[in-house]
Order: structure tokens, then sequence, then C-alpha cells
């Protein structure tokens, strides 16, 4: 792969987390309790390590530097599979599990 290109990397919602006893001792009033944002099972694809379209910016925050790791060649030091990293967004009363893979090209 040339220097300057990266690989894409595919970006799935895995699990959508229940903190319900954090949630209900710090959240304002009509803030649901799962993310509203995705559902199970949905992907996206970052190309050259950027932000994909619609995808939740407080989530990429979370995520970016995995997925920079990923699209350059890097891998995860705790998954079993090569290119592929288990990681969650910075949201404390909505947590989300992703499953990122680095998609061969």
């Amino acid at each position: 792969m040339p220097e300057d290109k990266k690989a894409d990397v595919r970006i799935t919602i895995l699990k959508k987390t229940k903190v319900e006893d954090i949630h209900s001792a710090y959240a304002k009033e009509n803030v649901p309790v799962v993310c509203a944002k995705g559902e199970e099972g949905v992907s996206y694809i970052s190309v050259n390590g950027e932000k994909p379209e619609g995808f939740c910016p407080g989530a990429w925050r979370g995520l970016a530097a995995t997925v920079e790791l990923l699209a350059a060649g890097g891998t995860s030091p705790y998954t079993r599979e090569e290119g592929t990293a288990i990681s969650c967004c910075n949201d404390g009363l909505h947590p989300v599990i992703f499953k990122l893979e680095r998609v061969a090209g």
C-alpha cells in the first residue's frame, strides 16, 4: 500500500449497552437510557482515516485514534484477529461498543 494511502476501516455497532444505575443518578429527564443513534449490526466505512458520513461525532472522538491505527496498517494488541479492534464511544450515559476492522483492498 502506498505511504499516503490508508486502508478503509469498517466500523460496526456491536452492542448498545445500558448503565441504568448511572443514568438514573446523573442523566437529565427525558434523556434515553440507550443511545438513540444507530442500531446494532449497522456498519460504516471510514475512508482514508476520516469520519464516515452520518457517524456520531461523539463516538468518532472515542474511536478516531484506533481507526487511524488500523488504517495505517497497525493492529490492536488485545484482539485475536489481525487488523481488528474492539472499542467504545466515550459517552458514559449511553455506552456503545464497536468492532473496527481493516478492510482488505
